[in-house]
């Protein structure tokens, strides 16, 4: 076994590129200049000062803005509140595994439709809303959790104009918007939704820290003043604390600066994997992100990626399969992210995985 494994399994960046001394400056002025708030209760609404910068960007009403402990809860809180055991839910294949299995645990009817390179598959959505009861639809748009895809423009408007004649909620994931490696991505759902349609969720993980636990939820004021009064009678307020951090580095120009350093820090990973897949692995189809954590990996079809971990685990390299990430199949494919392995140590990594993946073959083709 290799001495130390290199892991692109988890979901989150390497200490290398975390910005602790922002944070750290940022946690001095919050107590400094809001330490009340930082240091009481709140609402179930969250940092009001947050939640106003937030709607800010988003060009929206600051009561239609909820700051929670991250955007899983966020999504977790939402699936409680909108959907009943055995409700009908439409998630995307692949999509985020706690997506699935929070759905699962709640006892909603999954039913899954394909992602294509631009996106989640518009007219399979279209064809499963058709004359049934849907309460949900869970699209990811940007750098897709795991698939790396984007959705495009023209799918974006499909999907609000369905929502809204056939009267679905329409939850529009979007933790990784802003970790982008080019030209911006297409105008958010939110943005182009005239029928109260879309819950849209986010989070500072990703552009700040994945331990500062702030996210937030944007939808429907009624929707909002709900979910914040079961917020305050669950938890009384998320951290205030965090909060207040996550505050003055949005309105001091920190978050900004630190994404500029975060994404040129992704973008050479991505690049190193890319180059390292088609130089040790040409067999493997995928999608380029253009941005975001994450690439899915389609092998050939004599591939089980179960099979490819274990022995990828000896070879002293890790990933997520893709049967994780599926309601079916997905024995052929697993994710990638690139977030956590310094673009140095990428190239190992996938000549470890493509070691692998020739043993893995080899044990297949010899007779027990």
């Amino acid at each position: 076994m290799a001495e130390r494994t290199i892991s692109f399994a988890r979901g989150a960046p390497s200490a290398d590129i975390l910005p602790h001394e922002a944070v750290r400056e940022a946690a001095a002025h919050a107590l400094e200049s809001d330490w009340e708030k930082a240091l009481s209760y709140g609402t179930g609404r969250g940092h009001l000062g947050l939640a106003e910068w937030i709607a800010e960007m988003h060009g929206v009403d600051p009561a239609r803005v909820m700051v929670t402990n991250g955007s899983l809860e966020a999504g977790a809180m939402l699936f409680r509140f909108l959907l009943d055991r055995g409700d009908q839910v439409v998630v995307e294949q692949p999509s985020y595994d706690r997506t699935l299995l929070l759905l699962e645990r709640l006892g909603a009817d999954r039913i899954g439709v394909p992602l294509e390179e631009d996106g989640v598959d518009v007219e399979a959505v279209a064809e499963v809303t058709a004359g049934r009861d849907i309460r949900l639809v869970h699209v990811i748009p940007n750098f897709h959790n795991p698939a790396g895809c984007t959705l495009s423009a023209e799918k974006r408007l499909r999907l609000v104009s369905l929502a809204g004649e056939r009267g679905f909620n329409l939850f529009e994931d979007d933790p990784y918007r802003l970790i982008s490696f080019g030209d911006d991505p297409p105008p958010t759902m939110l943005e182009q939704d005239e029928r109260d349609r879309v819950v849209h969720a986010s989070s500072f993980s990703k552009t700040v820290a994945p331990g500062i636990r702030v996210g937030y939820l944007i939808g429907p004021k009624d929707e909002i003043a709900a979910l914040a009064k079961i917020a305050n009678e669950q938890y009384i307020s998320p951290s205030m604390l965090a909060e207040s951090i996550v505050w003055e580095l949005c309105r001091s120009g920190a978050l900004e600066r630190n994404l500029e350093t975060v994404n040129a820090a992704l973008r050479e990973r991505r690049d190193a994997l890319v180059g390292a897949l088609r130089e040790h692995i040409p067999e493997a189809e995928f999608v380029v992100p253009a941005g975001g954590y994450f690439l899915w990996l389609d092998l050939k079809d004599d591939v089980d990626t179960k099979a490819l971990l274990a022995q990828a685990k000896d070879e002293g390299v890790t990933f997520v399969a893709g049967p994780d990430f599926m309601l079916e199949g997905g024995t052929k494919s697993l994710r990638l992210s690139f977030a956590p392995v310094p673009a140095g140590e990428v190239a190992e990594g996938v000549e470890r995985l493509a070691r692998a993946l020739e043993r893995t073959r080899e044990g297949a083709s010899t007779p027990a």
